[in-house]
């Protein structure tokens, strides 16, 4: 409606005004809403990170998914947990809870099931690393993820690291390496026995079929994505590898020790993945033309270039280099849009596609001898 002069009338200039309040307050109050977290099982050891976590004003624990009624009952005492959210059904605790999001902490193999649930509803999905069991079932996860619109994010212990971020820093913002050569990845523990994994964590972890192989698979993955965030996505040219079972006794169905080198173009990648290391570790070297950056854990590394005399020490904290160091935090902010994953990010489904790719070229390669090469 117009004045008699052609301009707009008061009424409509208010109703212009209430509509922008309107929009302003409801995006502004969804921004503020906890996100509703819920859990796709719990027989992962990691799955403490979640039941365990500290409350938090950017999101709730909703629901938690876990067929094994004694270890959900356990969970429950343990974690101080209301029985009320717990359920071993996945449609009937998504459909009741109706979360916003879901973490799966259940086996590599069952990570597609948790995406089949959930991608039609519209819940975004971020599974415990690596993305899936092979590339037939990332395949249909990618798909689903793509048709239902919803983000899907594989979440890996390095990916927190202030070290991690500083590498990549230093790789590319200053060229304080020169082009990236050669990459050596660490990465393990003495062995899921040897640690004391839970008895259901250890059952599909030792599982060809539920973790889609042993040392190779839990990890293998953090090398492969570590490298291809590296080389930003770039596709390898060959995969060779070599298994070995150290403890057949302990790990009679799958390999407990793996090695495998990935060539690029102009670097190449040596991923040494272990349940055999006299301690945990998760390190890595990386070697430039000028000089090479080694990180010792998640906040130390150790630089040195061409000129300098000596080995460099550093320390790294969030205050140093910002990183997310809680995954869910880093969740809720790419589902409220805070941030944007970019192609190839460590969380990424565009790099987790490919570790899937690495991960199976390198277990064909070790059970035929063979040098798996990239079309």
């Amino acid at each position: 409606m117009k004045s008699r002069n052609g301009r707009p009338s008061f009424p409509l200039i208010r109703l212009f005004i209430t509509t922008a309040c309107l929009i302003f307050f409801f995006k502004a109050n969804a921004q503020n809403t906890p996100v509703r977290i819920a859990v796709a099982g719990i027989s992962h050891g990691h799955s403490a990170w979640i039941l365990g976590h500290k409350p938090q004003k950017n999101f709730i624990l909703a629901g938690i998914y876990e067929p094994n009624k004694a270890l959900a009952q356990q969970s429950a005492r343990q974690y101080k947990l209301d029985e009320k959210i717990m359920f071993d059904n996945l449609d009937k605790m998504l459909d009741e809870v109706k979360p916003d999001a879901v973490v799966a902490f259940g086996s590599i193999y069952d990570h597609l099931a948790a995406v089949q649930a959930c991608a039609p509803r519209g819940i975004h999905v971020m599974v415990e690393k690596p993305l899936a069991v092979s590339v037939a079932h990332a395949l249909q996860m990618d798909s689903l993820a793509k048709k239902y619109h919803i983000i899907l994010l594989t979440d890996y212990e390095t990916s927190w690291y202030p070290a991690t971020a500083k590498a990549y820093q230093l790789l590319y913002d200053s060229s304080y390496i020169g082009p990236l050569r050669k990459a050596v990845f660490h990465h393990g523990h003495e062995g899921p026995k040897e640690i004391g994994v839970s008895k259901e964590f250890f059952e599909w972890l030792t599982d060809p079929e539920k973790n889609g192989g042993g040392a190779i698979i839990d990890f293998g993955c953090y090398g492969a994505n570590l490298m291809t965030w590296l080389t930003k996505g770039q596709q390898p040219l060959s995969v060779t590898a070599v298994t070995r079972q150290y403890k057949p006794g302990i790990y009679p169905k799958v390999d407990d020790d793996a090695v495998i080198v990935v060539t690029y173009p102009n670097a190449e990648a040596i991923i040494q993945a272990s349940w055999n290391w006299p301690f945990g570790r998760k390190d890595m070297e990386l070697y430039g033309t000028t000089g090479y950056v080694n990180t010792i854990n998640n906040s130390l590394i150790r630089v040195k270039r061409k000129e300098d005399k000596a080995e460099q020490l550093r320390a790294y904290t969030n205050q140093d280099i910002p990183v997310y160091e809680d995954p869910f935090d880093y969740f809720v902010d790419v589902i409220r849009k805070k941030i944007t994953v970019k192609d190839y990010d460590l969380y990424s489904l565009s790099n987790n596609m490919m570790v899937v790719k690495i991960l199976e070229a390198a277990k064909t390669s070790a059970q035929t001898g063979k040098t798996v090469y990239f079309k």
